[in-house]
């Protein structure tokens, strides 16, 4: 049990130390020389970007994908791009990001260096590019549109040399070239293994 004695010590230390702390200046410290750039501040004015996971494991049911999948699995009978991007707006984001190809390598914009890709599907017979009706809805709502590529390619055999930097390249530029402006791109650092 705490005698007054014990009570009235721990009062008369709690008001010197707010005292204390009244009497004294913070230190001078020198602010921060480090600016943001006119472009990072515009991102952090956006406040929300959504991150679109759509590929051919959202009907496997799988996270990652083997890179074994047919095509044939992707089948987005009901995709509609206009939503997703309306919602967005609506929601008052800046962005949206979609998953263009996650580990399993799967493409889902018909890529020139790849079979694993939308070109080869039933679905509109191999004739839709999603990449390319994303970046529309985008721009159609008023959205930058950002893009996922993973350097993980489950895929492809030659993930871990040389010919695969080389084919991961290739990739990324015709991302970068065939959809006029994306404002951004995601890596991740997964790898190799199960």
């Amino acid at each position: 049990m705490i005698n007054k004695r014990t009570i009235y010590a721990y009062i008369i230390i709690i008001i010197s130390l707010i005292i204390h702390s009244c009497v004294n200046n913070p230190p001078d410290i020198p602010p921060n020389k480090v600016v943001p750039s006119k472009q990072q501040i515009e991102y952090q004015k956006m406040e929300l970007i959504g991150f679109v996971h759509f590929s051919i494991n959202t009907f496997t049911d799988k996270e990652w994908g083997y890179g074994d999948e047919s095509p044939d699995v992707f089948n987005p009978t009901a995709l509609n791009t206009d939503q997703w991007a309306e919602v967005a707006k609506e929601a008052g984001m800046g962005q949206l990001i979609l998953t263009a190809k996650h580990h399993d390598g799967f493409c889902l914009w018909p890529s020139k260096y790849t079979e694993h890709s939308v070109k080869n599907n039933p679905w509109k017979d191999g004739g839709r590019d999603v990449v390319g009706e994303f970046v529309n809805s985008c721009r159609k709502y008023g959205l930058k549109a950002g893009l996922y590529l993973s350097p993980w390619d489950r895929n492809h055999a030659e993930y871990g040399y040389q010919a695969y930097v080389t084919y991961y390249r290739e990739q990324l530029r015709e991302l970068l070239t065939q959809y006029v402006e994306i404002s951004e791109i995601w890596f991740d650092g997964a790898k190799g293994g199960t």
